[in-house]
C-alpha cells in the first residue's frame, strides 16, 4: 500500500502538460505548413482550438482523454513513409514530442480559447533563393559532403535540378557535438541546416559563420546562448531563425540586427525581454517576432504599446 501511494504521488506531482508552451511550438513547427491558414490538406486545420477539435475531411481527430483512439497522435506515431504519417514531409516528430501530445489529449486536450498557433516557417517559404549565385560543388565541396552522410545524415537537394542544399541533424540528441560541425564549412551550397536539439555550442557555431547561403537556420532547445549569435553576423540571406528554448539574451539580439533579409526568429522560451525584441522590430520593421504562440491581436497591440509607452517616459 505504502509503494502504491507513493507511485500516485509521483504521478499526481508530474505537472500537467502547458498547451502554450508545450503543444503549440510543436504545432507551428511542424503541422501549420499544411495545416494552417494558407493551406488545409485534407480539410484540417490546427491553428485555432475551434478548428483543430471539428476535424477535418475524415472527421474528428482529437478526443480529449483518450490519445489512443484519437487519429492526430495515431498518425504523428506512425513509422516514416507511411502513407498517413504526419508531417508528411520534413522530420517526424520526436518521441518527446508525441508523449507530450499523447499527455496532452490524455489530460484533457486543455487549450485556451484565446491562443491562436501561428505557423513557424510561413517566411521561409518565400525566401530569396533566387538571389544566391549558383554554386557548383568542387572536389572538396562533395569529399566534405559525403563526410556528412557517413555519419548517417543525408544532404538533400532544395529541389530536382538545383544545387542548394539542406541537412538536419535533428532527432540526434548529444551523438551531434560542435566537431560535427567542422565539416560544414566546406559546403557552401548550404542553404538549410537544423541543429535543434543537438549538443552544439556557442563556439561551434564559428564554423557556419561562413555560410553565407544560409537561409533557414534551426537552433532550438539546444545551449546557445548570445555569444553563439555573434558567429551569424555574415549570414546575410538568413530568412528564418529559430532559437526556441535557448538561453540567449537581449544582449544577442545586437548581433542580429544587420541581418536585412530575416522575416522570421522564433523566441519562445529564451530571455529575449519585450524591449529587446521592441529594438530588434524597431532595426529590422519587416521581421515578424514569433514567440510560439499569439494573443488576441487587441491584446498584443496593448502590450507593445505599453511597452513603447514605457521606453517613452525614460
Amino acid at each position: 500500500m505504502a509503494l502504491a501511494g507513493l507511485a500516485g504521488a509521483v504521478i499526481s506531482a508530474r505537472a500537467a502538460v502547458d498547451f502554450e508552451k508545450d503543444i503549440a511550438p510543436i504545432f507551428q513547427d511542424a503541422c501549420l505548413k499544411c495545416h494552417g491558414p494558407d493551406k488545409q490538406k485534407g480539410e484540417l486545420r490546427l491553428d485555432s482550438k475551434a478548428a483543430a477539435f471539428k476535424g477535418g475531411k475524415e472527421g474528428v481527430i482529437l478526443i480529449p482523454g483518450y490519445a489512443d483512439k484519437s487519429d492526430l497522435y495515431r498518425r504523428i506515431t506512425l513509422p516514416e513513409g507511411d502513407d498517413d504519417v504526419m508531417p508528411s514531409k520534413g522530420d517526424l516528430l520526436t518521441k518527446k514530442q508525441t508523449d507530450l501530445i499523447r499527455d496532452w489529449i490524455n489530460e484533457g486536450a486543455n487549450w485556451p480559447e484565446t491562443i491562436i498557433a501561428k505557423a513557424a516557417e510561413a517566411t521561409a517559404e518565400v525566401s530569396p533563393y533566387a538571389s544566391l549565385t549558383p554554386v557548383k560543388a568542387s572536389p572538396d565541396e562533395t569529399a566534405a559532403m559525403a563526410k556528412v552522410e557517413a555519419m548517417g545524415v543525408m544532404v538533400r537537394p532544395l529541389a530536382t535540378n538545383l544545387t542548394w542544399r539542406e541537412i538536419s541533424f535533428r532527432g540526434r540528441g548529444t551523438n551531434v557535438t560542435d566537431a560535427n560541425l567542422v565539416v560544414l564549412k566546406s559546403i557552401p551550397s548550404l542553404v538549410g541546416l537544423n541543429l535543434s536539439g543537438t549538443k552544439v555550442s556557442d563556439a561551434g557555431l564559428q564554423n557556419i559563420g561562413g555560410l553565407t547561403n544560409l537561409v533557414t537556420l534551426h537552433l532550438e532547445q539546444t545551449q546557445i546562448g548570445d555569444a553563439g549569435l555573434a558567429h551569424l553576423k555574415r549570414l546575410s540571406h538568413l530568412v528564418y531563425l529559430n532559437l526556441y528554448a535557448t538561453s540567449v539574451t537581449d544582449a544577442g539580439m545586437e548581433s542580429l540586427k544587420g541581418l536585412a533579409n530575416l522575416r522570421h526568429i522564433y523566441l519562445w522560451q529564451t530571455k529575449v525581454t519585450d524591449k529587446g525584441a521592441l529594438e530588434l522590430q524597431k532595426a529590422l520593421p519587416k521581421l515578424d517576432i514569433s514567440r510560439g504562440w499569439e494573443n488576441e491581436p487587441a491584446a498584443q497591440a496593448a502590450q507593445t504599446k505599453a511597452v513603447e509607452t514605457k521606453e517613452a517616459k525614460k
